[in-house]
C-alpha cells in the first residue's frame, strides 16, 4: 500500500510540475488577489485531478476509450478558454497595490480552476497508461485508494506551492511591475493556449 502512495505521488508530481497554463494562472492569481484566492485555485486544480486519478483506477482503460474521440473538440475550448483569459489579463488595468482582494470569491476561484483544468482530458490518459503499466496499483482496492490519496495529496502540495509564491508578491508589486508580469503571464498562456489547440 505504501508503494501505491508513494507511484501515485510520483505521478502527480510528474504531470504537476512541469509549467503548463494551469500552473501560470495560479501564480497569476496569487499575485494579483493574494494567497487566499490563489489557494482556492490550486485546490480546484488538484481535485481535478483527483478526480481523474479516481476515474483511471475506477473504470482503467474504458475512460481513456470513451475521451479519445472528444479530444479535438476539448483540446479546442481548453485552448478558447485559456485564450479568453489570456486576452483578459493582457487588457487588464492594474489594480491599486492597496487593494487586496477582488475579482471572483474563493468558491467560484476554485470552481473556474476545477473546470479548466478538466478541461485537459490527457491527464486522465495519463493516469491509465499508469494504471496499465502498473498493475501492482491496481491489484485491490486498498492500493488504488492509496495511489489516488498519493496523487491528490501530491497535487495539492505543488499547486499550494504554486499560490504561496505567487501570493508572496501580493501587494508588493508596482502597478508598472504588474502591468508586466501580466502581460509575460498573458503571452505565456496564449502560447499554451496555441499548443494545445494544435495538439
Amino acid at each position: 500500500m505504501t508503494q501505491a502512495l508513494l507511484l501515485g505521488m510520483a505521478a502527480a508530481y510528474g504531470i504537476a510540475i512541469p509549467v503548463g497554463p494551469i500552473a501560470v494562472l495560479i501564480l497569476r492569481t496569487g499575485v494579483s488577489r493574494g494567497l487566499r484566492a490563489a489557494a482556492a485555485a490550486g485546490a480546484g486544480a488538484a481535485t481535478a485531478d483527483l478526480i481523474f486519478a479516481t476515474s483511471a483506477m475506477v473504470f482503467g482503460a474504458a475512460v481513456s476509450g470513451f475521451l479519445a474521440p472528444a479530444l479535438p473538440v476539448l483540446r479546442i475550448v481548453a485552448a478558447a478558454a485559456l485564450a479568453v483569459i489570456a486576452i483578459r489579463g493582457l487588457l487588464a488595468a492594474p489594480q491599486p497595490i492597496e487593494r487586496q482582494s477582488g475579482g471572483p470569491g474563493t468558491g467560484n476561484t476554485y470552481l473556474m480552476f476545477l473546470g479548466l483544468t478538466m478541461l485537459n482530458p490527457p491527464t486522465v490518459i495519463y493516469f491509465v497508461s499508469l494504471v496499465l503499466a502498473l498493475p501492482e496499483v491496481s491489484a485491490d482496492l486498498a492500493t488504488r485508494a492509496a495511489f489516488v490519496v498519493g496523487a491528490f495529496l501530491a497535487s495539492l502540495s505543488w499547486q499550494e506551492v504554486l499560490a504561496l509564491a505567487g501570493a508572496m508578491l501580493h501587494g508588493r508589486l508596482t502597478p508598472r511591475l504588474q502591468r508586466i508580469t501580466a502581460v509575460i503571464s498573458s503571452i505565456i498562456i496564449l502560447a499554451l493556449a496555441a499548443r494545445i489547440a494544435l495538439g
